[in-house]
């Protein structure tokens, strides 16, 4: 088995895929922000966080990532070069595109900004996990605290993670609506397509030879009764 962050096997493939995984992500997040329908439950904290400080949503995402990787201490997870790097790329390219992706507009084009942001969204989980350089910082918190907890299930652990999320980031004031229904029905479909479509092989184990039988050389006594 490939241990992330490992780079020996195909690193130019495995790099690029990981950040233009990372930068799409972004994107997306900016895309269903700017729909005005609704966000996944993370992005709904997120949102109510930076309108109750005052910080810009990508830096309260780097902030969340943050204080979600000092969680994994405990837990013993061991974070990949992904998982850094999803801190920080996420939320300085979803500000990026804030800057420059107007507010508003018909409700048609906001569906179409939905869309688009869901399905780029699926896409891109697929290219930064696919490149098999670490876990972000949320889904690692839920993989890690399963294993540790064996009788959990990672679905339902999941699920009380995110709808604790929701609840608190929608009292917060973050937007809740048609599109955070449509994410949580469209992302595991997404996922299920995209991730093993991106996923890079890991690195093939050497064949393990085996040895050929020992071919003994006749002794006298064999020779002779060869020779009879």
């Amino acid at each position: 088995m490939a241990v992330i962050g490992n780079l020996r096997h195909r690193p130019a493939r495995r790099l690029s895929q990981l950040y233009v995984g990372l930068a799409l992500y972004g994107v997306s997040m900016a895309l269903m922000i700017r729909s005005g329908l609704g966000l996944d439950p993370w992005d709904v904290f997120h949102q109510g966080l930076a309108g109750q400080t005052g910080l810009s949503f990508g830096t309260v995402t780097i902030a969340v990532g943050a204080l979600v990787l000092l969680l994994w201490i405990p837990l013993r997870q061991r974070p990949g070069l992904g998982t850094v790097s999803n801190v920080v790329v996420i939320g300085l390219v979803v500000d990026g595109t804030l800057a420059v992706l107007p507010a508003g507009g018909p409700l048609p084009v906001r569906i179409g900004l939905l869309v688009a942001g869901i399905v780029l969204n699926g896409a891109a989980t697929g290219l930064y996990l696919g490149a098999r350089l670490g876990p972000g910082p949320r889904d690692g918190l839920m993989t890690g605290y399963v294993a540790r907890r064996p009788g959990r299930s990672v679905r339902l652990v999941r699920t009380v993670i995110e709808v604790a999320v929701l609840a608190l980031g929608w009292l917060l004031g973050g937007t809740v609506g048609v599109g955070t229904v449509a994410y949580a029905l469209a992302i595991g479909p997404l996922a299920q397509v995209f991730i093993p479509l991106f996923a890079v092989a890991p690195r093939p184990e050497p064949a393990v030879s085996t040895p050929e039988p020992a071919v003994c050389a006749a002794g006298p006594a064999d020779r002779a009764t060869e020779a009879a």
